[in-house]
Formats: structure tokens, C-alpha cells, sequence
């Protein structure tokens, strides 16, 4: 079966970004972000959101058709719709999302994600299945992607109970041991339930 993964975007006006953004940063991504050769979306995102959205992109590219891999592992984005997490993006990018909190009932962020939620819903063979890896518990991008995709809309049972440091542990060392998860449609799902028991510990490398 076809899969295309929705990462939840990373929030760009917090103290992470506020580093990142700074003219006096020095460290590597600060300093690509200002270059010729800028990091990717994905990056800078896994960046300012640590855990959650490292374990998310690492999740999407294990397990991401490798023909397709740029249109299967898709952002949202607080201005720019769904933008692939491989995209190279500079500092007026980040600046600009920053400048726009994301919320529903602001045009700024809804209307480039209908325009782009329409348009992928229209060009994907019927059997596609949309994994959202974020939360689905809340109506800020939820609402938009179940009018559009309905029942092809799924996510990780496992999430049900998670917060989001425990969903990026549990997706990263899944995207490590090569294990995918049972997806379950969003429509009719049980969005909130029982604490499931803790992970074990575990180091990464970075």
C-alpha cells in the first residue's frame, strides 16, 4: 500500500528559534541557515522541536517508499501549506514562519493548507493512506486533513495516551529496530485514553 506522512509542524517562535535566528549564533545549522547552503525543513524543525519532531522525520524516512521519498514525507507549515521536509529553506524562511502562530481560524496558515490538502487529495491514487504523525487531539490541522482525506486518514494506535516526548522516542526507536507501527484511521479513533507504561531507556547517537 501507498503512504504519504504528515509531519505536525515545529513551533518557530519559541527560544530555540529565537537562538537559531540570532546573528550571533555560531554553531553549524545558525550558520547554514545563513549561507548558500542552507539546511532542509526537516532540520531545522527536528531543531527546534528535539525529540518529537527528530523522532517523527526519522520515522517518515525509514519507511517512506526511497523512489518517493520527497513527496512522502510532507510538513506542515505555518504558512506555506505542506511543504516536502527535504526542501532547503534560509533565514527569511524560518523568519516568516515565526511571524504566524498556528491556529485554525487563521487564514495566514488554513489557506495554504486547504489549497495544498485539496490538491494531494485529488493526486493520490485511492488506495494512498495519509499517516499524520502529530497529535489528533487537536482541531488545528485535524479538521482540515479528515474533510479532505476521511478514512484514509491514519495515525500510530500506539500514540493514543502519549505525549509528545514519549511519541518521538517511541518513533525514533522504531525508525532504528526498522519496526512499523499498526496505523488506525483518525475518523471514529479514540484520541485520548490510558497512559500507556513508559519506555525503557535508551542513548542515541546523534
Amino acid at each position: 500500500m501507498n503512504r504519504v506522512f504528515l509531519l505536525s509542524p515545529a513551533y518557530a517562535g519559541g527560544l530555540r528559534a529565537k537562538l537559531i535566528m540570532s546573528e550571533r549564533a555560531q554553531f553549524d545549522l545558525a550558520v547554514r541557515l545563513r549561507s548558500s547552503q542552507p539546511p532542509t525543513l526537516g532540520e531545522v524543525f527536528a531543531f527546534l522541536s528535539g525529540l518529537y519532531f527528530r523522532g517523527k522525520l526519522a520515522y517518515a524516512n525509514a519507511f517512506a517508499p526511497p523512489r518517493r521519498k520527497r513527496s512522502s514525507v510532507l510538513v506542515i507549515t505555518p504558512t506555506r501549506g505542506l511543504v516536502p521536509a527535504a526542501t532547503p529553506i534560509v533565514l527569511a524562511d524560518l523568519q516568516e514562519f515565526a511571524a504566524v502562530d498556528i491556529h485554525e481560524a487563521d487564514p495566514r496558515y488554513r489557506a495554504p493548507l486547504e489549497r495544498d490538502v485539496k490538491r494531494l487529495a485529488k493526486t493520490l491514487p485511492p488506495d494512498t493512506q495519509i499517516v499524520l504523525l502529530g497529535s489528533i487531539a487537536t482541531a488545528k490541522y485535524v479538521d482540515v486533513l479528515l474533510e479532505h482525506f476521511g478514512q484514509r486518514l491514519c495515525f500510530p494506535a500506539d500514540f493514543v495516551g502519549r505525549g509528545d516526548m514519549s511519541r518521538g522516542g517511541l518513533l525514533l526507536r522504531c525508525a532504528i529496530d526498522r519496526r512499523e507501527l499498526a496505523y488506525i484511521s483518525v475518523a471514529g479513533a479514540v484520541r485520548k485514553g490510558k497512559r500507556p507504561p513508559k519506555l525503557e531507556p535508551r542513548r542515541y547517537r546523534k
